[in-house]
């Protein structure tokens, strides 16, 4: 009797969840149609002024390099200035530019070969196709963006991380589940992959993940503030995670703006590790016409970074439940746009369409 009724508790929770994900995809739905005509023709200022616009939380950092110097301004509502303080904000996707730069360190060691399948890394279940790390990086594995696991309807229903506490093994397992049915695939964003690729990581190097991202990010990088989020900071409001999250290594880092500019001239560098990182792994041909509008672009992929080929631009973005982040930059003019917010993805227009159109109007100046 128990059982049945916990069967039918757990298809309610099936029901709510799907019903929750599926306003939300409404609401962004129309959000996204009804400014899609005024967008386009706005100016960064103007643009930032509208994201801000009523909202007295709002605190936007936007950080630019030009002409080898690094500056930053922080926004407030309605796009008044701030006092020019250091915030720590979560990034987001960007810690996927951090595992990427890990596997190529890790390439440079002898330790991974990107043309690899998985299973030379990972104990999986022999006879079956498996994807190679190459595929992963560039989000052409075929994966979904998740998987499923009962732990989310429980994130869901209160409010956490929808990815807290999807362990490593649940991870390891599902991907030894998974069969490919094609060797090869389009471009499809999937946090799953990157979540693998942190388990591959710290196979080869037997160690935790937490523990080589921080360590490479301070001894490597010399960023003194960037690392896994202990859901400590300023801004409030942060993911919190459980130390065997697998998710972690596709979304946890946290980051202040002098920290993410000096990332930003590390990119602008291009010394190996990044250069290899920048340098295009497959064409997937994936912007739409509402991202084109946008002055966003999406032609090709590197290790983990979208290159516009248009506008000779390299980005990446980023967003959790609260926040949504951009750094892009176009390494043949020096210059690079960081931008970081405290406001969700889909509140009125995200960090990836301010920083693009910022890094625009610097490049045509």
């Amino acid at each position: 009797m128990k059982k049945d009724t916990d069967k039918k508790w757990v298809v309610k929770a099936l029901h709510i969840f799907t019903a929750v994900a599926l306003v939300a995809l409404l609401v962004i739905g129309y959000i996204v149609k009804s400014r899609k005509d005024k967008v386009p023709d706005l100016s960064f200022q103007e643009a930032l002024e509208y994201t801000t616009k009523g909202d007295a939380d709002a605190v936007i950092t936007v950080g630019i390099i030009k002409d080898g110097v690094s500056s930053y301004k922080v926004y407030g509502e309605d796009g008044k200035e701030l006092p020019a303080q250091s915030h720590t904000y979560e990034i987001g996707s960007l810690t996927k530019t951090f595992t990427a730069a890990l596997v190529r360190k890790a390439m440079l060691e002898g330790k991974i070969d990107i043309y690899d399948t998985i299973d030379e890394y990972l104990d999986f279940p022999s006879g079956r196709k498996y994807p190679t790390v190459q595929q992963i990086l560039t989000h052409t594995a075929g994966y979904r963006e998740y998987y499923f696991e009962l732990p989310m309807i429980f994130n869901k229903l209160t409010g956490r991380n929808d990815y807290y506490g999807i362990s490593e093994d649940r991870v390891q397992k599902r991907a030894g589940r998974i069969r490919q049915k094609y060797s090869t695939y389009g471009f499809k964003y999937s946090n799953f992959g990157y979540a693998v690729l942190g388990l591959i990581l710290e196979s080869v190097y037997g160690k935790d993940y937490t523990e080589l991202v921080n360590g490479f990010v301070k001894d490597e990088l010399s960023l003194t503030d960037t690392h896994i989020s202990t859901g400590d900071g300023d801004l409030g409001r942060y993911w919190k995670w459980k130390d065997d999250d697998a998710y972690i290594s596709a979304g946890a880092v946290t980051s202040t703006i002098d920290d993410m500019l000096a990332y930003a001239q590390l990119q602008l560098e291009d010394e190996d590790i990044f250069l290899y990182c920048h340098y295009p792994q497959k064409e997937i041909g994936a912007t739409t016409k509402q991202y084109a509008a946008m002055g966003i672009r999406m032609d090709e992929i590197g290790m983990s970074w979208i290159i516009d080929d248009e506008n000779g631009i390299i980005w990446h973005n980023g967003g959790t439940g609260h926040y949504n982040s951009y750094l892009g930059f176009i390494p043949e003019k020096g210059i690079a746009v960081v931008v970081l917010s405290n406001l969700a993805p889909g509140r009125r227009i995200p960090a990836t369409v301010l920083g693009a159109k910022l890094l625009t109007e610097l490049a045509g100046d």
